[in-house]
């Protein structure tokens, strides 16, 4: 279902996957500082949660200015939340790349300002915690805010994300948190020798699991 989202006195483009039961959980998913909503990961994966269902709700925002994209994915945390159309427990905020820091951004922000459980989580793939060869400024800060559950999933070779950097950081985060590493992927997800179609199987699976695992744990 495509949607326009108001947002100043413009609109965000969006497309909602949704499920064919009543869905009660939400993703709501954005695209890196490259391409847009209908990059295949994102699509791929907006399937895969709408076929276990999940309703996915994925947005362009073409700005390369993180509080303008951050400002943007509040705008669309707002519109879902308000939203006549689903009336859901709770939402996951999920992004690739630049997307997962200002989803990241977003939950920071909204847990200063008011405390309802609307967030559940946030899903961080190909997180960029520093520029490539740049490792001695870490882009950390709002992940060490964060006390809601949060998922990562990179590759093992990513240049933006060093391994041992990302553990470091994870040791000091307050917040539950998973890394699920791909191995021998770069910062695109892309691995010598797979094709695409099985790297996102794996992500989707992934994210999946961990999704299915944070809302049952919150059945009990």
């Amino acid at each position: 279902v495509k949607v326009k989202i108001p947002f100043g006195n413009k609109y965000l483009d969006a497309i909602f996957s949704v499920p064919e039961k009543k869905p009660t959980y939400g993703v709501i998913l954005t695209h890196g500082a490259g391409g847009d909503m209908n990059f295949p990961h994102l699509v791929s994966l907006a399937a895969c949660l709408a076929s276990h269902g999940v309703l996915c709700l994925r947005f362009t925002c073409k700005g390369l200015n993180i509080a303008y994209r951050t400002k943007a994915f509040k705008t669309v945390v707002e519109y879902l939340k308000l939203s006549d159309d689903y009336k859901l427990l709770g939402v996951f905020l999920a992004g690739r790349s630049m997307g997962s820091r200002a989803a990241a951004s977003v939950i920071r922000h909204l847990s200063q300002e008011d405390d309802d459980d609307f967030i559940r989580g946030l899903v961080c793939l190909s997180y960029p915690l520093h520029r490539p060869k740049l490792q001695s400024k870490l882009r950390d800060e709002d992940l060490l805010f964060i006390r809601c559950p949060v998922l990562f999933v990179s590759g093992s070779a990513d240049e933006m994300c060093e391994k041992q950097l990302l553990e470091g950081v994870a040791s000091k985060m307050k917040a539950p948190k998973k890394i699920h590493w791909i191995d021998k992927a770069n910062h695109g997800m892309a691995v010598k020798g797979r094709t695409t179609d099985d790297v996102m199987e794996e992500i989707n699976a992934q994210v999946f699991s961990w999704l299915r695992e944070n809302i049952e744990l919150e059945h009990k």
